[in-house]
Parts: structure tokens; sequence; C-alpha cells
């Protein structure tokens, strides 16, 4: 019977199945007495009939929903490809870019890393859109089918901060434990790099302090921090560098007494790598099974590593050259020039003729032309012709005398001064 029960009311809602229970009784063979109170009226109750029209209510329409979106140019992108992962549809892309003035307002100039805000409805439709460029932001905002264009000057402010750790297991360790952003430690390593190799000379208990200035826009963290001064203490010696601009504004690294930082020429041109094949006038060659001289250094180093450029100089060649594959020649002060083969590619903006300084990525380690592994074959040539540069005495930077050095000292010592209040505030801590 409950069986029978479950399949005969299934389906039906919970109040409507109660309802018919009660009517079926009777019909299960039960019988039941009802009294009638006295002095009840029994009479008829005259019956009305009541029609009420009922409408149903139909859901609203929903309303055209509006998206806020936020992306980046990356490395090879377009404005359009920007737009079009926010999410506008081709039509509004092109009616964006014919609205005068936005062209002329930095749209399709923007770089890789640049941010782009906006609204954009259901339908792909551009709504609203806000992008930095030349230190103004520029809104866009729909007006009917087209747009209108709006630029306001943001106010940039500066901040110097100072960082100071101590290295106990590891440099990077420390270097995250004192909260020295990612960019402020790779370039106090650079600077340190000519003087220090910091695989094999790092010992326990070295520290760094560190003075940078970063600017803000809107609260907000923009464009590379800018060194003004460090020191690394390896061994108990202290190496410093401070930020100094000459007369024509060239902004250079020094010692505090005035000593150039940068070397003329870096020793090498890649970082933590080690050489595998040196300079020689006979050497057998694992491809072509010969004797003939190597007149080069070949460092191993994984494809991708980045190669800087050794010096200042211009691109005289970037392309592909024979057994050297893809090569980079930069042609230096003088007669002085450096070669970098076997590259796997080109760095940011290297071609004929493009001007480079010391430190910058040319390219990257690869294994293109006649090599049995990634590597960089480098040489270094004085009027042309290749020269061993381990065993060169190659020239060394200009240094500072006279009034520009007095000029220098006047400049750099309210950074030292930072230096020294990081060192005593450091050691008080430790103390």
């Amino acid at each position: 019977m409950q069986g029978h029960r479950h399949s005969l009311f299934a389906g039906i809602r919970p109040k409507t199945r109660w309802l018919l229970a009660v009517s079926a009784l009777p019909l299960f063979g039960m019988v039941a007495a009802f009294g009638v109170a006295p002095d009840t009226d029994t009479r008829p109750v005259p019956a009305r009939t009541l029609v009420q029209s009922l409408t149903p209510a139909l859901p609203a329409a929903p309303a055209e929903q509006t998206y806020y979106r936020i992306d980046e140019l990356a490395r090879g992108d377009t404005v359009g490809d920007v737009l079009r992962r926010m999410g506008v549809d081709d039509a509004d892309i092109q009616a964006l870019v014919a609205t005068p003035g936005v062209v002329g307002a930095g749209l399709t100039r923007l770089r890789a890393g640049q941010r782009l805000e906006g609204r954009v409805g259901d339908d792909g439709s551009l709504q609203t859109l806000a992008f930095g460029a030349r230190g103004h932001e520029v809104r866009v905002r729909r007006v009917g089918d087209g747009f209108a264009l709006d630029t306001q000057p943001v106010a940039v402010e500066y901040q110097v901060l100072m960082r100071s750790g101590r290295v106990r297991d590891s440099l990077y360790d420390a270097l995250d434990a004192a909260q020295v952003p990612e960019g402020v430690a790779e370039k106090m390593l650079d600077l340190f790099s000519g003087d220090l190799d910091f695989r094999r000379d790092l010992r326990p208990d070295d520290h760094f302090s560190v003075v940078y200035r970063m600017r803000y826009r809107d609260g907000e963290a923009v464009g590379e921090p800018q060194i003004l001064a460090a020191e690394f203490v390896n061994r108990g010696r202290a190496y410093r560098a401070v930020l100094y601009r000459n007369a024509q504004g060239r902004e250079e690294y020094y010692t505090p007494d005035g000593q150039p930082l940068k070397k003329a020429f870096l020793k090498s041109p890649l970082d933590n790598s080690r050489i595998t094949s040196g300079f020689t006038l006979a050497r057998y060659h694992p491809l072509l099974h010969t004797m003939r001289a190597h007149k080069g250094i070949d460092y191993a180093a994984p494809i991708g590593a980045r190669v800087k450029t050794v010096a200042d100089g211009r691109v005289s060649f970037a392309g592909w050259q024979n057994g050297y594959g893809r090569l980079v020649v930069v042609q230096h002060a003088g007669l002085y020039s450096s070669a970098y083969g076997h590259l796997a590619g080109f760095g940011p903006g290297i071609r004929k003729g493009s001007r480079v300084t010391q430190g910058q990525v040319i390219g990257y380690v690869g294994q293109s032309g006649l090599a049995t592994g990634p590597h960089l074959h480098y040489e270094f040539r004085i009027a042309g012709v290749q020269k061993n540069p381990l065993a060169l005495n190659l020239p060394s930077a200009r240094t500072l005398a006279g009034a520009e050095r007095v000029r220098f000292l006047t400049a750099s010592r309210i950074w030292t001064a930072r230096l020294d209040l990081l060192r005593g505030t450091r050691i008080a801590a430790l103390d």
C-alpha cells in the first residue's frame, strides 16, 4: 500500500497531494461520524461566483551589462590585440582609432607593459577607455556612435626608499627579506659585478644597503626604480656606488672618491658563465674535424641566456653570417669592436645602426651556425683583427677630475650619508 500511494501521488505538489488524500478516504472503506452543535443554522448558504483575471508576472528583460576590463600590452602586441582581448568588437576598434586626436594622444604608440582600462558592453561595444601617455591620462568615452577624448596631466611623485640586509644562506633570500624590489636587486648586482663574482665571492655575514627612488602615479609605482647609492660589504671590504649626473645630463655611477664604477669594457658578455674554449691559434674543430684557429672565447650557457654588449657603441652588423650563425657586431670607440655569435635571437631594437649602451641585452644564447651545442662565441677585435680579451690591457673609463670632481663630491654627499645611516642602523639592530 505504501508503495502504491507513492506512485499514485508522485509529481503532485505537497499541499495538493494532502487535499487529494483527504477526499479519497471514503474510497478506501473508512467511515467518519460528524455532529452538529445546537442552534446551528443549517439552511443552504447562497453561492456566488467570483471571476478574477490574473495576469502572469513575466520576468523583465535584463538590462545591458558592462564589464570593467584591465589588460596590458605584451611584447609584439598591437593596441587592437589588447582591445580584442578586452572584448571590444572590431567595428568599435576601427571607430576608436579613427576618432580625431586619439592617435595623436599616443594610443597607437603604447609600449609593452603599458596598461589599458575600460568598460565594455555585452555586445562588444566600448563604453570608456583610459590609458597613460607622456605624463597624461587619456580618457575616451562613448558619445552616440562615436567617441570623445579628454586628456589631463597626471601628478607624479617621487619617493626615496632605503633598504638593507645581511646574507645568511642565500643572497636572494636576504634581498627578499629586506623587501628589495626585483628591479633594484638586479641593478645593484650589475653595479658591483665588475668587482665581485657573486657565485664565488659571497660569504655569510656579507651585507648590503641601497637607496633608490621610485616614481608613483595615483599611488601606483610606474617606470623603473633608480638606484641613487648602494653598498655591498664582502669579507669586510666595502664597495660603494653613487649616481652622478654630469653637466651634459649623462648619468653614471662612481665610487665615493670619484672613480668610475663602470669599466670601459665588461669582463664578460654573460652573467654566471664558464669558459669552455679559449683563444688559440690551433684547435680541433668538432664539426669540421680539422685543426684551425679559434680566435675568440666560448662561454657555456643555456639557450635563451641574455648576452650583453661589453661597452657602449653602435651595431655595425646584425644578421646571419656563415658559421657564426646569428651574429651581432658592435663598433666601440676608436678601433675597438666586439662580436657575438651562435645567437638564438636578437635583443629588442637590435639592428644595424642602432646605438647600444654597456650592459644592454643585444641577443640570446643559441646554437645557430656551426655549433655542437648552446654557447656564446665572443670575439674582441682591434682594427678588425681578433685579439684575446683576457690578455689585453684595455683602457679604463674616464675619471672625474678638477671642478667636476668637486661638483660630484658636493652632490653625492647626501647619498653617502644615507649609506652611513643604513650601516649604523643595521649594526645597531644586530647588536
